[in-house]
């Protein structure tokens, strides 16, 4: 039995060990504190800091007591950069290793000042897939800001703006500005707004998986479409010559809006009468009588373009959405959407024009375009 003063050594002990259990509890689960006027808080409730508010190239990113500074205000210009003082959110050296220190430098659009806001509030750097992390989870006021493998511990964990700008009501991973950004000659039908209200026929599509994948997706998608409406400028098929031949007469319903009258149209110029019937039947518009809807009706256009993604195989062995969700790569989307004409080194040039779309699409999104870009 414990002897009085015994018995007051054990409870102290006690009183001690709980402690350090809210201690690390707290650094590793505590919730991330909430940012104000541009502020990134994360670790303590403290905030990201350039140090000595200077502007000079190569001055240290830190962690320090929020004060509401213009060395804490950080901007999201929709490019996927972070900024404070009129520079970016810069990894040192291009690196991508873990420990690489990051700091402020002139705005460069480089990949190592490209920056992804998770939903699980971390803050990555595609170019390394890495997280901005503090050094040993100090909370000390001036401990440097790194970058370090993602671990989904506190010393990760970051409030700041979603990277990109701001989304759309319903979620979409692409703001207005990169869409904006993609498209900068596009042809005045094919709205943003008809593009978010096309999402709710299909509200899995850029909404499956982590916050890398949607917006691979997002990138995969809008780079195909820019592809064949050369930028989103084309709304119908350019070569009239093709219109007689979109008919299938064997259909029982055979072309009740005109032998001419299903040539390709909207963003992934959907054509022939059995497409149009179709996504008609599965979008609950009848698109056999009046195909012309899908060039009249931007958010008809749109969903016609979504309903391919997520349902059609086409020429290829799985629709173009679970090929990104499930990380085939994008040539499998350019094989579901015109592999036939295009893959297997039968138009290389073709090929390499979506690719090209898809990696600068992926870039003003902030994720890297992963593997598997051929077909």
């Amino acid at each position: 039995m414990l002897s009085k003063s015994g018995r007051g050594i054990s409870l102290l002990r006690s009183a001690i060990l709980v402690a350090v259990a809210a201690l690390i509890a707290t650094l590793f689960t505590a919730p991330v504190a909430q940012a104000a006027d541009g502020q990134i808080t994360g670790l303590a409730g403290k905030c990201v800091d350039v140090a000595g508010a200077s502007n000079a190239n190569g001055t240290p990113v830190q962690l320090y007591d929020c004060n509401g500074s213009n060395a804490q205000r950080w901007s999201n210009s929709g490019d996927g950069t972070l900024r404070a003082l009129g520079k970016c959110l810069d990894v040192a050296g291009n690196s991508t290793a873990d420990g690489a220190l990051v700091h402020l430098w002139d705005c460069t659009g480089g990949a190592n000042q490209r920056w992804t806001v998770s939903g699980a509030n971390d803050i990555v750097n595609p170019q390394a897939n890495k997280c901005l992390d503090v050094q040993e989870r100090n909370t000390a006021n001036g401990t440097r800001l790194q970058i370090w493998s993602c671990s989904g511990q506190s010393n990760q964990k970051w409030n700041a703006p979603s990277s990109g700008g701001n989304p759309s009501p319903g979620g979409f991973v692409v703001s207005e500005a990169q869409f904006n950004q993609m498209f900068p000659g596009r042809n005045s039908f094919y709205t943003y707004a008809g593009l978010t209200a096309a999402l709710s026929a299909y509200p899995a599509f850029a909404n499956t998986g982590s916050d890398t994948v949607k917006r691979q997706e997002a990138a995969a998608f809008l780079a195909n479409v820019s592809h064949e409406t050369g930028g989103l400028v084309h709304i119908v098929e350019q070569n009239t010559a093709n219109y007689p031949h979109y008919c299938d007469s064997s259909q029982w319903y055979g072309c009740p809006a005109g032998q001419a009258a299903y040539y390709g149209r909207g963003p992934i110029q959907l054509s022939w009468n059995f497409n149009y019937k179709a996504a008609g039947d599965a979008l609950g518009i009848d698109l056999l009588n009046n195909p012309w809807l899908v060039q009249n009706d931007a958010a008809v256009a749109w969903k016609t373009g979504l309903w391919y993604w997520n349902t059609q195989n086409g020429p290829g062995t799985m629709t173009p959405h679970n090929a990104m969700v499930n990380q085939a790569g994008f040539g499998q989307t350019i094989r579901s959407i015109n592999g036939s004409l295009e893959c297997d080194g039968r138009n290389p040039a073709q090929v390499q024009s979506r690719i090209n779309n898809y990696q600068s699409f992926t870039q003003i999104l902030g994720v890297t375009p992963g593997g598997n870009l051929y077909c």
